[in-house]
């Protein structure tokens, strides 16, 4: 039998969804890439060897873990509903325990950022108070809901590009990128238990073709290499399209779920392109060795 310490582990983990915060991880790499490059402060193969990148990837693994927790405790009577196996409903870890990590993650989350500097420390407490409204309320609301989540990991890839503060100006608007494609993720995530409409189907599917097309269309930003970056934007092209478009034509649970799983995981690759595309061949393919550990965690531990 499994002792109360190593159930209470897994269930922690289970809340935190290990497999979605390496795709935060790539939220941070893609920004600070596009900071560097912006700012042409750095002419090396990859990342800078910056210590205050280590502070933002910490930064984001509280954000995301502590925004994913609180989501589960804001459910936690829903979940016993609808999905009774989650850590929380079935028992392996109470509601007051949950709650303590969700806080303390945050804490981590927004002194980490503050510990960059406090452009990057407001950037955190805003992504923060996102996922709360988010978790508590936003989520239920059709249209409000998408736009706050989407919101987040907006707000994530500008934490990474606070790494230079000067650069946020010009970069402000690449928020919008996670914004409409988060905002499709979560439109047809509704789905996942009871099924989906067509029509929200078909919406998120467009959304992910025009977010492939963006990938490419970004040669227009000084500093953006379209060659280098188009590899990367074709497979995620690849990944997504196909399964949103499958979850629109039949909008199962089990399909829509395989969406929301690749649409989830999808997020390393489009990370990578804008990486690659911006700061070159390398710190693509470093962003998108991220995927294989995602993809190996979410064996492990649910992603939706």
């Amino acid at each position: 039998m499994k002792s109360n310490l190593t159930v209470t582990i897994r269930a922690s983990l289970e809340l935190m969804r290990p497999a979605n915060i390496i795709t935060a991880f790539a939220d941070i790499l893609a920004g600070a890439a596009a900071a560097v490059a912006i700012m042409g402060s750095y002419n090396g193969n990859g990342f800078p060897a910056d210590p205050d990148l280590f502070w933002l990837l910490l930064s984001t693994f509280g954000l995301y873990g502590g925004g994913i927790v609180f989501n589960d405790v804001f459910d936690a009577d829903l979940d016993a509903k609808e999905r009774p196996e989650r850590a929380i409903p079935s028992g392996r870890i109470s509601k007051s325990h949950a709650t303590l990590i969700g806080i303390l993650l945050f804490v981590i989350g927004i002194l980490s950022a503050f510990w960059v500097n406090y452009t990057a420390g407001l950037i955190a407490t805003g992504v923060a108070i996102s996922a709360l409204i988010y978790d508590a309320a936003a989520k239920h609301h059709a249209v409000f809901g998408p736009l706050v989540m989407g919101s987040c990991r907006g707000g994530n890839l500008l934490l990474g590009a606070s790494l230079l503060p000067a650069s946020l100006a010009g970069l402000w608007f690449l928020a919008v990128i996670p914004i409409i494609y988060i905002g499709a993720i979560t439109l047809i995530s509704r789905g996942e238990v009871h099924g989906g409409g067509k029509a929200t189907g078909y919406m998120a599917a467009a959304a992910v073709v025009c977010i492939t097309m963006t990938l490419l269309l970004l040669f227009l930003l000084p500093g953006y290499d379209l060659v280098t970056a188009t590899p990367f934007a074709l497979l995620f092209g690849a990944m997504v399209i196909p399964a949103f478009t499958a979850a629109a034509g039949d909008p199962a649970p089990i399909t829509i779920k395989k969406a929301v799983k690749r649409g989830v995981l999808s997020l390393i690759i489009l990370n990578s392109a804008l990486a690659a595309g911006f700061l070159g061949i390398i710190a693509g393919l470093i962003v998108l060795a991220l995927l294989p550990l995602s993809y190996w965690f979410s064996k492990l531990f649910a992603v939706t």
